[in-house]
């Protein structure tokens, strides 16, 4: 009888605690013996948590920085101050810090997440050149997952114009060589999703990946698949993963995305936008608009599948 109070007591904990998305089923279907379980990494974000101090219920599941030292690509700065949680809404703002830098944050899970994991998270895309991002990073910084990245600023009187990067959301992955630094990631049209009559950042949105092993990755939008990755060619051509001499295409030792992750949730200026498409980033007065620099995340969940026998075992069935 204890036995059975405490999965009660559980059950019912996991069903609260999954109130803001209980709407919204995961639209992956698992096999007739396996179902999906909500994995403690998920963040509901129903409670207050000031820019700084942070509370103790933000600080249980993220770090407010990233995950190792680096304060941000190109003009990015992040700081500890430009993330915060109110009516139940993660917040990520952003400001002129000086000279063209700008001011902005980024929050770095706790658990992390290993396949097979189902992602996914309800957002509000900024109405910005910035980049609005939901990632997964390896610790050591060599495979990553991205959710979601957008830069969503469609304005027609824009110069230079942002608007056909602001129609689209851009759906891939990267393996990485530290040294010498190498990346590669699809550049297949695929990557950068359209979708007619969409305005990205005049609603909140589902951005999904179901990570199903170390060669498949499914994109999610709204809960429809609208990109698959899959294969060892798709995933690693140049051999980036290999355990022996990365990027020695001679003998494949290939991983694939294989290592546990770290979930990221921030805001950028990138190089490759700002700088080499020379002018692809706000301007004073647009960054005055804090609304349209504010990075809105409803909730983000995370589940991986079990089997179902376990719970039958469990309930002594």
């Amino acid at each position: 009888m204890k036995n059975l109070f405490l999965i009660f007591t559980v059950c019912c904990s996991v069903v609260s605690f999954g109130q803001d998305w209980k709407d919204f089923p995961i639209p992956v279907t698992l096999g007739d013996t396996l179902q999906w379980e909500l994995q403690t990494a998920s963040d509901d974000f129903n409670y207050t948590s000031d820019a700084s101090p942070k509370s103790a219920a933000f600080s249980e599941k993220w770090d407010d920085f990233y995950h190792n030292g680096w304060t941000g690509p190109g003009k990015t700065v992040w700081s500890r101050s430009k993330s915060m949680v109110e009516d139940g809404i993660l917040k990520i703002s952003s400001s002129r810090l000086e000279e063209d830098k700008v001011s902005t944050g980024c929050i770095t899970g706790k658990q992390r997440v290993t396949y097979p994991a189902y992602v996914e998270a309800y957002v509000k895309t900024m109405n910005s050149t910035l980049a609005s991002d939901i990632w997964m990073l390896s610790p050591d910084d060599t495979q990553e997952i991205d959710i979601l990245e957008a830069y969503s600023d469609i304005s027609e009187t824009r110069e230079p114009s942002n608007k056909w990067f602001g129609e689209r959301i851009h759906l891939s992955h990267h393996v990485f060589i530290r040294k010498p630094f190498k990346d590669w990631q699809p550049k297949t049209p695929d990557t950068w999703y359209y979708q007619e009559g969409t305005v990205w950042q005049n609603d909140y949105h589902r951005y999904g990946v179901y990570w199903k092993n170390p060669w498949h990755l499914e994109y999610y939008i709204d809960g429809v698949l609208v990109k698959t990755t899959s294969g060892k060619e798709a995933i690693d051509p140049l051999y980036h993963t290999n355990s022996e001499n990365p990027g020695d295409m001679t003998k494949d030792t290939r991983t694939g995305i294989n290592k546990a992750m770290d979930i990221i949730i921030n805001v950028e200026d990138q190089t490759w936008r700002s700088i080499n498409n020379k002018g692809l980033t706000p301007t004073d007065e647009e960054l005055k608009i804090t609304e349209d620099h504010t990075l809105k995340v409803d909730w983000i969940r995370v589940y991986k599948p079990i089997d179902k026998a376990s719970i039958k075992e469990n309930f002594g069935n």
